[in-house]
């Protein structure tokens, strides 16, 4: 029994600063990115709408039968 060798245990050390910091900014950018994409599309669907309202394509007023 004495030469019986030992099973090393898996010791938690704590959380990795440097990783959590890293996993961090990736999602943040990744969520800003999603973000400013969203916000980009509402421009453009925005600015459609206005350039044909302004062309005479579209109108906002009811007519009437």
């Amino acid at each position: 029994m004495a030469n019986v060798p030992k099973i090393g245990k898996a010791v938690y050390k704590g959380p990795s600063i440097v990783k959590e910091i890293i996993y961090g900014v990736a999602l943040g950018l990744a969520a800003g990115g999603l973000w400013k994409m969203h916000h980009w599309n509402n421009q453009r669907r925005t600015r459609e709408f206005y350039d044909l309202l302004e062309k005479g394509d579209i109108s906002v007023v009811v007519e009437d039968e």
